[in-house]
């Protein structure tokens, strides 16, 4: 209906009080409005109830004729910035938390389109409302109502634009780790990713390589993993060439994709084994990474590494004790048939080599043990660079997406390279201490380049609540990190 047509949500920021008396204070376009229905706004934030605390909303009715509902909501103080406590912009959070629940009440009023305050920062304000409106209901018959969030007025169009972009890119990496792994297979994975790649950018190269190509490759880490399942293995690779000049070493980001993770032979318990369709967390994030710099034409080389498979229990799957040769010719012995990420990533790595990379920088879902380290915080970052190290952190800062440094000690080597039948084991031989480290000492003996940062990212996986402007469910983290690192980057001329 025409009525249907011009119905309008407008979501509001108003900041709380340096001190605890006087006036709330209006954001700019709060203020704009509050004298567009002659102050009638203020008046009714005063009577209705105590000033808004960060994160809480109200939302008022029949105010003006082109917005029917009026959400405001509390950003907390003004101009906080970034906290040495926390290791993030506070206001950023704060607008992106706020926004993406004032969002969320214009959808529970089944409004179909919202205008959204820029709050002083357009890009936090986009990405607050693009990512608090997501949810996966591909399989439901009762879907949410869709909401289109757009920027009121005309301040900070770019930066609206950019965070939507960068919104979006988290959510393509929710999007494949929440699907069911029926529907993301190996392959499916690949031709998801490629048709997206084709509809951001043209100049994009996308291989999809298929088993023969991985044997040729001598990957026999990668196919003793993915030979105990029906499903074929692929190994993705994505070219992305935005710098002026084609022949600059690129970044090569690579991600672990196991697109189901049974354990194998050392097969999981089976409560909350279905969580296990997001084990492709690591391709997940990369490939939504180099989606969003296509988009946004990054001057930036990068490449994606992507193996893809599943581990699953079969008369053909690896058996603890087995010894497999990777890439470079050292020698795995398979203890454990669920510390496979470590295996597929071990032949990437070694592949990662070939082109002459400015900064290698892997993420995965590695290891129980990194939840258990720093549960949804942060994501883990082992390296060996200070100055990946320092682009990685800086990045975090800005999109709140943390990541906290773990030691590579030699300490942690020793354990996976004391092995009985092979040059390494797959797992630390006093097996649960320091499980995280150990995996990361592991994949390092797959990498001889000076800058390679390796991204646990098993503890940052899923969302219950701890991200207020994300729903419960996969949490495509951390994809706007790796996107900000990326910009970065191409900022940053020195190569060290």
């Amino acid at each position: 209906s025409h009525f249907e047509m011009l119905r309008l949500g407008l979501v509001l920021g108003i900041y709380a009080n340096e001190k605890e008396e006087g006036p709330p204070q209006f954001t700019d376009a709060g203020d704009a409005f509050d004298r567009c229905v002659s102050g009638k706004l203020r008046e009714l934030l005063s009577i209705s109830g105590p000033l808004l605390k960060k994160g809480k909303t109200r939302i008022f009715h029949g105010l003006h004729q082109d917005f029917p509902s009026v959400v405001v909501v509390g950003l907390g103080k003004k101009s906080i910035g970034v906290s040495d406590q926390e290791n993030w912009d506070e206001g950023k959070e704060n607008i992106r938390a706020a926004v993406s629940v004032g969002c969320r009440q214009v959808q529970d009023l089944e409004i179909p389109c919202v205008e959204v305050d820029p709050c002083g920062d357009a890009q936090a304000a986009a990405e607050g409302a693009i990512l608090g409106l997501y949810e996966y209901d591909e399989f439901k018959k009762r879907k949410k109502p869709v909401v289109t969030p757009q920027l009121h007025g005309s301040d900070g169009k770019e930066a609206w634009q950019k965070g939507t972009i960068y919104g979006e890119g988290q959510n393509l990496a929710r999007h494949l780790m929440e699907a069911p792994a029926n529907y993301i297979t190996p392959i499916k994975f690949a031709e998801l990713v490629e048709q997206k790649l084709k509809a951001a950018h043209s100049g994009v190269k996308i291989h999809i390589r298929s088993k023969s190509w991985i044997e040729e490759q001598q990957m026999g880490a990668f196919l003793s993993v993915a030979k105990g399942s029906e499903e074929p293995p692929v190994f993705l690779e994505i070219h992305y060439s935005g710098s002026a000049n084609t022949n600059d070493p690129p970044l090569v980001l690579v991600g672990k994709g196991v697109t189901f993770d049974s354990g194998g032979i050392s097969l999981k318990p089976s409560s909350g084994m279905d969580a296990m369709r997001a084990d492709m967390g690591g391709a997940a994030t990369v490939c939504s990474a180099i989606v969003t710099a296509a988009t946004l034409n990054l001057p930036l080389n990068i490449i994606v590494l992507a193996p893809l498979c599943e581990n699953m229990p079969s008369g053909r799957a690896n058996k603890p004790g087995d010894v497999v040769r990777a890439k470079n010719g050292k020698t795995i012995q398979v203890d454990n048939t669920d510390a496979e990420g470590r295996l597929l990533l071990a032949d990437a790595l070694c592949y990662a080599h070939n082109f002459n990379a400015r900064a290698i920088v892997n993420a995965a879902t590695l290891t129980g043990a990194m939840d258990i380290a720093l549960g949804s915080a942060a994501t883990g970052v082992f390296t060996n660079s200070s100055w990946l190290w320092t682009h990685l952190y800086e990045a975090s800062i800005l999109t709140g997406d943390r990541v906290w440094r773990m030691p590579l000690f030699e300490h942690y080597t020793k354990q996976v390279t004391d092995c009985p039948l092979a040059d390494l084991s797959n797992v630390g031989k006093y097996s649960r201490a320091g499980g995280a480290c150990t995996a990361a000492a592991f994949l390092k003996e797959f990498v001889t380049i000076s800058h390679w940062a390796h991204l646990d990212i098993a503890g940052v996986m899923s969302n219950k609540d701890e991200v207020p402007y994300l729903r419960k469910g996969m949490a495509g983290r951390p994809t706007r990190t790796l996107v900000e690192f990326a910009t970065r980057l191409s900022q940053d001329n020195q190569s060290a």
